[in-house]
């Protein structure tokens, strides 16, 4: 039933120890009850599935996870602490109860998704992976996927212009 048939190569020690990281770091980030100290879990865990990219041989990826979420989305939710007022926060009562039946449901999902994964028969990939994805996701994204990221742009644009207005707007307002 268990056969575990695992070879322990530099891989699978880097695979595991960067996904022990990332879950660490998410379980952190529910339980922490500062919201400083949550951001920075939360930073700890992009780091680690940075790190699963580049073991995944997903190179663009793990800058990007880097570049937007470890660095602009961690800043920001910093920033958004420290501009807000935290008066008076209180801590909400402990229910042992929910957390002993969450606590379960946690096991039986793990449960269920680890014998599972452990059943599953993957298809082995009949295509090789290109040397340099990184050009390949470039030649893709300004040939075959221009015009929707273009439309991402103005998208992103529109959302930007929109939050400066309603900030703009509360500012008003006070």
């Amino acid at each position: 039933m268990f056969n575990f048939n695992i070879e322990f190569t530099g891989e699978f020690v880097a695979f595991f120890i960067l996904s022990v990281c990332a879950i660490v770091g998410a379980v952190l980030a529910i339980n922490f009850t500062k919201v400083v100290h949550t951001t920075l879990s939360i930073a700890f865990t992009f780091i680690s599935l940075a790190g699963l990219y580049v073991v995944l041989e997903a190179e663009f990826l793990a800058f990007v996870q880097v570049l937007l979420y470890v660095g602009a989305i961690t800043i920001l939710m910093i920033f958004g602490i420290m501009m807000t007022k935290h008066d008076g926060e209180g801590r909400e009562p402990a229910r042992p109860l929910l957390e002993t039946l969450a606590a379960i449901g946690c096991i039986c999902l793990f449960g269920i998704l680890f014998f599972g994964i452990r059943n599953a028969t993957f298809q082995v990939p009949t295509a090789l992976a290109s040397e340099d994805n990184t050009r390949e996701i470039g030649i893709l994204m300004f040939t075959q996927y221009a015009i929707p990221f273009e439309l991402t742009s103005v998208l992103l644009t529109v959302a930007f212009i929109g939050a400066i207005a309603l900030a703009k707007r509360e500012e008003d307002a006070e």
